[in-house]
């Protein structure tokens, strides 16, 4: 029985067959699922640029017919390649795997190139290799190729989708796609976990930096052309051809609108904002052709979009006739009531066709395949999803294709970082900044100066760069580690030095010789999703070297020129009052050059390049003005949505009041001590005979030494006033980190635990007894380590305890929940 229905009547057919399991002919695909939420508004009738090719179609129920339940189910799983082998995936037949944010050939973050394609190929060919019962089926690699290659040492890096927003430049988006996907292919790598679109309502949210906007506008018209650029032109030899790659429209949908910007949250929008805000994106990319769209961690209409039917299957397959494959966040599955991370018929139910289980795996796939057998996932729900998931390898032609080191541009490793993709993230650096203030029109500034560079953020490409850059957080990386980039340091050093003048970097702003004018590079330091969240938009709350450097130089009388590095729109009153000219240039990636392009002038002194970047997320006025955006009630910005100054225009500032509210203070940053201080209501205490008093580390008494005295079990204790929920957390693979510095000791085990009621405590004295005495270094320990070990993570009362029945001298700091990518991160410490 085949049935063909209009967009409306398919999604109506969908739902009305979703609870029964009935198999049902839908145009192109068979589709049941169970327990239907419907998606209470239609959404638009989309009209994709990609129609189902009868002959495609054909040859898939072919390749079907001959395919054992068993190589079904493996093409719905997609392991991680820190966990998966290529002896797994030719035993399993899984049809693809990925590479999240910290995993790389052989665990070495900084693998070279090479290594990415040695990897790929021999995936592949492991894939190639196995015993399949009928036709070889290619395997796919997934990979978050966010703002460019950013896995890969030596790639071009763009600026993150923040900056981009600012930029206002469809076709740029395209190149940058277009540049993306080269440099993927170069690594063997077919799949791009990209664009993200996100419409962002609350700056808080630590994924702000990967939404282009905060309006839909911006949303709406990059989508299709990032979709391009990566895949090519829909109807051409081009599309998915010689140097493409297959993109994904993310995370659908809502999580740009978490309630307080809580990763992973509820969206409690009504149903049209959801389709109109939070799905604006979703139309043009798939009238583009995009073949993958990811669900969202996040809640929407009452229920976890991993088992959302109504949205998944009614909305996106059915209104919108979207013909690609759904895949899954990591371990996204495992949030939906019921279900585990190891185990979720309800989520393939609702529509989902490949699980993203990267340790889950091995028993993800048990589970499923014993669900498929039972009947608890209909048969025609499996066929569904491996026939969207053949169609997306036939189009992309990965049948046909071979190894990945037999593709065009394969192993072509000049490509990465090259100087004409270079040219074109310089570009967008260029077109990206944002001018918020120039006091006496101090800029362009002339590069015949003596240029003063301080700040942090100067000579760091990573800082520049933020998340999702070689490692998942960004963090832990040198200069050396981007052998094809350039500091913002050395892009002003190098427009200046031709010139005439000279540029000299002091990252605490000291100086011999007074300069004519200083350039100071701060901001915030690179993060990604989760460990970026944060309970207000007012920047370093806590932490003023910043304001003081700057500060310092304007009572010298020097000209300040403030370069902001961030990945949101943050009140920065006190920094913009002590500055002449602020530059918001969010975070521009490798190209820092392309920041002096625009604030100097040419040896001739003419301007080079104006300002053009617009704001595309309103700044605050307030510290606590969180959401604030374009056109809701009392909207009271500094600088609103679409603010930005050029050349000609006047950029005088008045001083702006520096009053701020009281800082939330509860712990739910992931900061339980820090600085000396505790959040409110929480207490520090040690059992009696132990001792614990503050010491100086960085700042007056924000240390603190704690002293067993080893007559009998003594403890030092951090208690919450009220419990955490760290499910988030724990799923996202944070980990409990503090730093220690051993006076003497220890003479018995230690162990470290957090306590839900009970304790679950690990063993941590070897790790301890190994550190070098007087000398600072930080410990790690996964929050799934002492959920192993018995923790109730959902109300953790007690997140730090240290134990000893031992004599022990120990000093203390920075005691917090983060991503640890230092390579302590384990479970497995030798005992004392």
């Amino acid at each position: 029985m085949v049935k063909v229905f209009g967009a409306r009547g398919v999604r109506a057919a969908l739902l009305a067959t979703i609870a029964s399991g009935v198999a049902l002919g839908v145009a192109d695909a068979q589709v049941a699922a169970s327990s239907p939420s419907s998606a209470a508004v239609p959404w638009p009738n989309v009209r994709s640029r990609i129609a189902i090719d009868p002959a495609q179609e054909a040859r898939i129920t072919r390749i079907m017919a001959r395919m054992s339940v068993d190589e079904k189910v493996a093409q719905t799983i997609q392991p991680d390649i820190s966990t998966v082998t290529p002896a797994d995936v030719k035993k399993y037949k899984f049809g693809s795997i990925l590479a999240g944010g910290n995993s790389s050939p052989g665990g070495n973050e900084k693998a070279p190139a090479p290594e990415w394609l040695k990897l790929a190929d021999d995936m592949w060919k492991a894939a190639d290799s196995a015993s399949w019962s009928g036709d070889k089926i290619p395997l796919m690699w997934g990979i978050d190729a966010v703002h460019g290659h950013g896995n890969i040492v030596g790639a071009t890096l763009f600026p993150q989708n923040i900056g981009l927003g600012a930029m206002r430049n469809p076709e740029l988006i395209r190149k940058i796609g277009e540049v993306t996907a080269r440099e993927m292919t170069v690594t063997g790598i077919d799949w791009d976990f990209s664009p993200t679109l996100a419409v962002v309502r609350d700056d808080r949210w630590g994924r702000t930096y990967e939404g282009f906007a905060e309006d839909p506008e911006v949303v709406r018209s990059y989508a299709g052309k990032m979709v391009e650029g990566l895949q090519g032109t829909p109807g051409t030899k081009d599309f998915l051809g010689a140097g493409r790659v297959i993109a994904t429209a993310k995370h659908f949908v809502g999580d740009g609108g978490t309630a307080n910007g809580k990763d992973q949250g509820d969206n409690l929008s009504s149903a049209a904002d959801i389709r109109d805000i939070h799905g604006a994106g979703y139309p043009p990319a798939i009238e583009a052709g995009v073949q993958a769209v990811m669900a969202s961690y996040s809640t929407a209409l009452g229920q976890k979009m991993h088992g959302n039917a109504g949205l998944l299957t009614g909305a996106l397959k059915g209104d919108m006739a979207f013909n690609g494959l759904v895949v899954g966040d990591w371990n996204g599955h495992g949030q939906v009531p019921g279900c585990r991370n190891t185990s979720c018929a309800a989520s393939m139910n609702a529509g989902l066709d490949m699980f993203m289980a990267p340790d889950s795996w091995k028993d993800l796939y048990d589970s499923t395949l014993a669900q498929v057998k039972s009947g608890q996932i209909p048969m025609a729900r499996l066929d569904d999803a491996v026939r969207r998931i053949l169609r997306v390898k036939l189009r992309a032609g990965l049948f046909e294709k071979g190894a990945p080191s037999t593709r065009p541009l394969a192993g072509q490793f000049a490509l990465l970082g090259s100087a004409e993709h270079r040219a074109v993230a310089r570009q967008a650096v260029r077109e990206s900044l944002v001018l918020l203030k120039n006091q006496g029109q101090i800029l362009p500034l002339s590069p015949k100066a003596r240029v003063l560079v301080a700040g942090d953020g100067a000579d760091n490409i990573s800082k520049q760069s933020g998340g999702w850059t070689i490692t998942w957080q960004g963090s832990d990386l040198t200069n050396a580690d981007f052998p094809k980039a350039d500091s913002i340091f050395a892009g002003i050093r190098e427009a200046v030095t031709a010139s005439g003048g000279t540029a000299t970097l002091s990252v605490d702003g000291a100086y011999s010789q007074k300069p004519d004018v200083a350039i100071v590079v701060f901001g915030e330091n690179p993060y990604a999703e989760m460990v970026g969240d944060r309970p207000t938009l007012e920047y370093s709350p806590t932490d003023k070297q910043d304001l003081e450097l700057l500060r310092k130089l304007k009572s010298a009388g020097i000209p300040t020129v403030a370069v902001f590095l961030s990945g949101r729109a943050m009140w920065v009153n006190p920094e913009l009052n002590a500055s002449d000219a602020f530059v918001a240039a969010f975070l521009p990636g490798s190209e820092g050059a392309g920041i002096a392009d625009v604030l100097f002038k040419d040896g001739a002194g003419k301007t080079r390049y104006d300002f053009r970047g617009r704001l595309s997320y309103s700044w605050p006025k307030r510290a606590d003005q969180t959401p604030l955006n374009r056109g809701q009630a009392g909207y009271d910005p500094l600088f609103a949505y679409g603010y930005g100054l050029t050349y000609a225009d006047r950029g005088d500032l008045p001083k702006l009041s520096e009053v701020k509210p009281p800082r939330p203070d509860d712990g739910s940053d992931g900061i339980f001590f820090a600085r000396g201080t505790l959040p409110a209501g929480w207490t520090m205490s040690a059992t009696a005979p132990a001792t614990v008093r503050g010491i100086d580390r960085r700042n007056q008494e924000d240390a603190r030494i704690v002293n067993f005295t080893g007559a009998g079990m003594q403890s030092l204790r951090l208690t919450a006033a009220r419990p955490l929920d760290l499910s988030r957390e724990t799923n996202a693979q944070l980990s409990l980190m503090f730093d220690i510095r051993r006076e003497s000791g220890p003479s018995a085990e230690v162990t470290l635990a957090m306590a839900s009621g009970t304790a679950a405590a690990l063993p941590i004295g070897g790790r301890i007894a190994a550190a070098p005495v007087g000398q600072w270094q930080t410990i790690s320990v996964p929050l799934g380590c002492f959920q192993r070990a018995g923790l109730d993570v959902t109300k953790v009362s007690q997140p730090f305890v240290l134990s000893t029945g031992g004599a022990l001298r120990l000093s203390i700091s920075d005691i917090r929940i983060a991503s640890s990518t230092g390579g302590q991160a384990t479970c497995a410490w030798p005992k004392l």
